[in-house]
């Protein structure tokens, strides 16, 4: 939103909007720098010459809540309601590398996304869905090789070679450490693990975009517009030196690098993000390594909705907020986009708020006219004049960043964490004042809410859980079990590629929390500085 400042508006950013833009805005601009073509370097107009004229950006639903069976239940409705594409939710013994029997798992089993511990849980997930036609995007960071592995197996039990397999790890541990702190295994092991899997997809499933690199979950931490990109930017080139670090060349891995970002209600400093990341994402990698193929200067990105400006109060004006936050993603060139449903600051969506969602980006695609030309706003004095201040102010800070060393570096001394939180007080400080007017919480506020009621995941799948991996713990071979878990742990030991013994203990049903364990007694476990 944005705020005022005595009688000045600024961005989310901190930079000045001035009430007119003119010609005097762009003096001594060129557009052939600045601009080019849509589909050709810089990419400020989007990666592709034809944009949407040709095809929608890709609905991607992100869904995901209780046992196998429920959240695959969602995705068949989400299917038939006209999804293009699958994102996966898993709940947060999931996405720390733990079984649901665990004792630190208690409480939180499906909670905030669907439990897997299992190949038999993930075979149920996809019943019925056909792997080899529908691209699947999973936001799982530090045990993405596990979950990615998984997906292989069950569609090679389909009969669907990985060849053909369309999809996204997120896979950016980084940003754990960072803003959200799912991470396990510290910085130095993490990377390595990233870099294995690069090299894996890269032989092994060829089609599968290998990461998804975060500024979403910075922005939900406080992030503006210019530190979501500079930050999220910094970790990419952090991810590129790894791989080429390894041995690899930057053409080999680049193309099927993507990113993740959030669009908020500030249409116009959002357009004006998206085309300033895309340019300097395709400087860095022509300039610095010396990239060659137009794909690996491609900045393509996921866009989601920014769950963080929703509110409790008058649940219905987020389906305005949502509308008007994924016009601004369409507008700054996504290659796709999940909106998120009105009563998420509530619960997890009903069936029928999760539907009123993905209409939202049907009614964008199929009743505007944003579809009909590429890159609206090309040209515009105030999107090109704040396109080029928002670059400059992400290359300030990712100029700092490397002044620390890079991004692994700067995450060490607490630098990213330390700005996000001070843009985060901020943020409160403003609202409690009423200078950052949020509707419904500080101004237009009703006497009384009116009911509604949320859906609830069903405290006895913790329960469910536990006797499924009983049962599978039972019927195994346990002896191959603990053996292919152990040519995990010596290829962790060593220097082989760790997805290969990783993907055999997953076929012989080894559990998530099982695998991850094995990697822990070898890599240890993440502590923050900020814990002593």
């Amino acid at each position: 939103m944005a705020r005022e400042t005595g009688n000045a508006r600024l961005t989310e950013s901190g930079l000045p909007i001035e009430p007119v833009y003119g010609p005097d805005a762009l003096q001594g601009w060129d557009p052939a720098e600045k601009l080019g073509e849509p589909g050709a370097y810089p990419y400020t107009r989007g990666v592709y010459p034809t944009m949407y004229t040709g095809r929608p950006w890709t609905m991607r639903q992100y869904a995901g809540f209780g046992t196998a069976v429920e959240s695959n239940a969602r995705y068949r409705q989400l299917i038939a309601n006209g999804t293009m594409g699958l994102s996966v939710a898993f709940d947060l013994p999931t996405q720390m590398g733990h079984d649901s029997d665990a004792p630190i798992a208690h409480g939180e089993v499906g909670k905030v996304g669907v439990a897997i511990d299992s190949i038999d849980d993930m075979r149920v997930l996809f019943d019925g869905i056909p792997l080899g036609e529908v691209s699947t995007s999973m936001t799982i960071n530090a045990p993405a090789a596990v979950l990615l592995l998984l997906y292989q197996l069950v569609a090679e039990e389909q009969g669907v070679p990985a060849a053909k397999l369309t999809g996204t790890i997120q896979n950016d541990v980084l940003k754990e450490y960072i803003a959200r702190g799912t991470y396990i295994f510290p910085p130095k092991p993490s990377l390595r693990l990233i870099a294995d899997i690069f090299k894996y997809c890269k032989a092994e499933i060829p089609r599968w975009n290998t990461i998804s690199i975060s500024g979403y979950h910075m922005a939900e931490a406080g992030a503006t517009p210019a530190q979501e990109i500079a930050f999220t930017l910094a970790d990419g080139i952090e991810y590129v030196r790894t791989a080429v670090a390894a041995g690899m060349d930057v053409d080999d891995f680049a193309p099927r690098l993507s990113f993740f970002f959030v669009a908020r209600t500030t249409i116009l400093e959002e357009v004006a993000k998206f085309r300033a990341a895309r340019r300097i994402w395709a400087r860095v990698m022509r300039e610095e390594f010396g990239a060659k193929n137009p794909k690996s200067m491609m900045l393509r990105f996921h866009t989601q909705t920014a769950g963080v400006q929703l509110t409790a109060q008058q649940p219905e004006v987020n389906l305005v907020r949502v509308a008007i936050q994924g016009l601004a993603a369409v507008l700054g060139g996504t290659q796709s986009l999940h909106t998120n449903s009105y009563d998420e600051a509530i619960a997890l969506p009903t069936d029928k708020s999760a539907r009123l969602a993905l209409r939202t980006q049907q009614v964008l695609a199929y009743e505007t006219d944003v579809t009909a030309t590429v890159d609206p706003f090309a040209g515009s004095y105030v999107i090109e004049k704040m396109t080029d201040e928002v670059e400059e102010a992400a290359r300030e800070l990712m100029a700092k960043v490397e002044e620390l060393g890079g991004a692994v570096a700067a995450i060490e001394h607490g630098y990213q964490k330390s700005e996000i939180e001070r843009s985060a007080y901020r943020i409160a400080q403003e609202t409690d004042a009423g200078e950052r007017v949020v509707v419904g919480v500080n101004r237009f506020r009703l006497d009384e809410e009116e009911p509604y009621e949320p859906l609830r995941v069903d405290p006895a799948i913790e329960a469910q859980q536990a006797e499924r991996l009983a049962r599978l713990r039972a019927e195994r071979d346990g002896r191959a079990v603990e053996a292919a878990l152990a040519e995990l742990r010596k290829a962790a030991e060593g220097s082989d590629n760790v997805l290969y013994p990783m993907r055999e203990a997953l076929r012989a049903r080894a559990t998530v929390g099982e695998v991850c364990d094995a990697l822990r007694e070898v890599w240890g476990t993440h502590v923050p500085a900020d814990a002593f």
